[in-house]
């Protein structure tokens, strides 16, 4: 009498089912092999976009639209070049341009400006001196009204 013995288990053709009904089967090669291009090439153009973007010779133009206060400031925040601190002759230019003023991403700075120190505090007092003048005829006028409303005119 022969022994019966079981059946090997068929774990081959099982695991291809299951990798066919999740779509990594023999004939799936093809749309997998596309797949990969399509994500090769969008990431490459993506990535030649974002290196476009940060070194840009248009300057601060950028794929996203600054508000109008950011497009009046970028001149405060450009990016500079430092020289190698070994080289005398581009450092002394360095700094004769005021490359040490501020930071490179921080804003240069009021000093950089044509005016001297002199001229930029008349000019700061002059502000301060039309603003008090301001608030002084605001007051006087604002109690005039006042004076003249209580002896019943009318005063809009």
């Amino acid at each position: 009498m022969v022994r019966k013995r079981f059946p090997d288990a068929q774990t081959g053709f099982q695991l291809e089912n299951f990798l066919k009904k999740i779509g990594l089967g023999k004939e799936d090669h093809y749309f997998w092999k596309q797949v990969g291009k399509a994500l090769l090439c969008t990431y490459a153009i993506m990535g030649a976009v974002w290196v476009y973007n940060e070194t840009s010779p248009l300057g601060w133009w950028t794929l996203k639209p600054r508000p109008k206060e950011e497009r009046e400031l970028a001149h405060l925040y450009e990016r500079r070049e430092f020289p190698y601190p070994g080289d005398e002759e581009a450092m002394q230019e360095f700094v004769a341009k005021g490359g040490m003023i501020g930071t490179t991403i921080g804003p240069k700075g009021m000093i950089e400006t044509d005016k001297d120190a002199y001229n930029y505090q008349k000019e700061m007092q002059n502000k301060k001196l039309e603003q008090e003048a301001q608030k002084l005829w605001l007051r006087m006028r604002n109690e005039v009204i006042g004076e003249l409303q209580e002896k019943g005119f009318d005063v809009e």
